[in-house]
């Protein structure tokens, strides 16, 4: 089976077929919609014939869906039990623990690691510092993202629509405390989001507990989607807000780090 131009420095494959198959798969999981075949074979640089093989095969296996009306090419149901099966073995929380403790040690706060779900993070991770108080972010809570630095930074690395989708209207906006906070509104959030994407890190002040703030940054993958979000959490008394850049930077090369352990694209 013809194969592919080996890109300078890169190993040719020993199997090949394997590796266009994986291909395949990834470009597909990349896209929003369905592709014709001849896309995906000029995409990839195959032979269309190789490419109506490779589809043939993995749609009789369920790995792809094929719409004959269309003449497309959409993800299977396999792959759908893939990603299921990715979650319950809780992957990230897995690879994602070591280095939440690794940080803890270097800065001495709390950190944890959440995930969006629906308009709200979800905790997966929590890794308490030393002589640290106890927070609300335990694992298995859920918190309004806007309110959130983790949420707020996995909002920013979400497409403008995406964010205006889970923020419709007013009754979207919550707040945990009789005081109304600045984001109350989708203006607002946009607005903010905005400085999160310019600076690398979203940032919290007592939106959750008073007294207390977080950084966070976005965990991102392959493409660049938000999957999680790490952040440190401290006593605002204790971190002056000159030092919130330099902790915004550790923090940033944690996220970085669990990116490519993920095989994901870490954030600019």
């Amino acid at each position: 089976m013809t194969t592919s131009p080996v890109a300078p420095g890169k190993a040719t494959s020993k199997v090949p077929a394997a590796e266009n198959t994986l291909r395949i798969l990834k470009l597909l999981a990349s896209r929003r919609g369905p592709m014709a075949a001849s896309n995906i074979a000029t995409a990839l640089g195959l032979p269309r014939s190789s490419v109506y093989h490779l589809l043939g095969v993995m749609e009789a296996n369920g790995f792809v869906l094929h719409l004959h009306e269309e003449q497309r090419y959409g993800l299977g149901i396999s792959a759908f039990e893939l990603s299921s099966a990715y979650s319950r073995q809780e992957p990230l929380s897995r690879l994602g623990r070591p280095m939440l403790a690794s940080l803890v040690d270097v800065i001495g706060e709390s950190a944890h690691l959440a995930v969006l779900h629906g308009r709200d993070v979800l905790y997966i991770v929590e890794e308490r510092a030393k002589n640290r108080p106890s927070l609300v972010t335990d694992v298995g809570v859920r918190l309004p993202s806007h309110l959130t630095a983790s949420g707020r930074a996995i909002l920013a690395a979400l497409p403008k629509s995406q964010v205006r989708a889970l923020y419709p209207n007013a009754a979207a906006f919550t707040s945990r405390h009789e005081v109304e906070f600045p984001i109350m509104k989708y203006s607002a959030l946009s607005s903010h989001l905005d400085q999160v994407r310019q600076r690398g890190y979203a940032t919290e002040n007592g939106e959750i507990t008073p007294g207390f703030g977080s950084i966070a940054a976005a965990v991102t993958d392959h493409v660049g989607w938000p999957t999680a979000a790490v952040a440190v959490t401290f006593l605002e008394d204790k971190v002056p807000a000159e030092q919130w850049p330099v902790l915004a930077a550790r923090i940033r090369k944690a996220a970085d780090e669990l990116s490519v352990r993920i095989h994901g694209r870490p954030g600019n």
